[in-house]
C-alpha cells in the first residue's frame, strides 16, 4: 500500500497543510472578528487577541505556503503555550482538561515547520 499510495504522499502533505493552516484561521477568526459561532470579537491587543492574529495569519500563512517554517514553528509555540496555561491546570490528560486539539496543533504545527511547505506553496515560487 505505502508503495502505491508513495507517488500521492508529497500532495496529501500539502492537502494537510491547507486543511490545517485553514482550519486554525478559523480559530482566530473567531477571536478577532467574532465570526464561525463566536459571541463576540476580542480585542486585539489582548493575550487572546494577540492569539488571534497567531492564528488568523498564520493559518493563512501555512494554508497557502509562505513563509511556513517560522510561522508553523510560532503556531506550534502559541498552541504549546495555550496548553499548559489554559489546559493543563484542570487536569493531566488531554483528554479530561479539554486541551485534544492544543495538542495536536502544536505537534502539527511542529511537524511542519521541520518539513517545509512542500509542493505547490508560495515559499516555492518565493526562492
Amino acid at each position: 500500500m505505502q508503495k502505491a499510495l508513495g507517488a500521492v504522499a508529497p500532495y496529501v502533505y500539502v492537502l494537510l497543510r491547507i486543511v490545517a493552516g485553514l482550519s486554525f484561521a478559523q480559530h482566530g477568526a473567531q477571536k478577532l472578528f467574532g465570526l464561525l459561532g463566536a459571541r463576540q470579537a476580542v480585542d486585539p491587543f489582548s493575550q487572546m487577541g494577540f492569539a488571534g492574529i497567531i492564528e488568523f495569519v498564520g493559518g493563512i500563512m501555512v494554508a497557502i505556503g509562505l513563509y511556513t517554517t517560522p510561522v508553523a514553528f510560532l503556531a506550534s509555540g502559541e498552541m504549546a503555550y495555550a496548553y499548559f496555561t489554559a489546559h493543563f491546570p484542570r487536569g493531566l490528560w488531554p483528554i479530561e482538561n479539554g486541551g485534544e486539539p492544543a495538542v495536536l496543533y502544536c505537534f502539527l504545527f511542529l511537524y511542519l515547520s521541520v518539513i517545509g511547505s512542500g509542493k505547490l506553496s508560495l515559499d516555492v515560487i518565493r526562492k
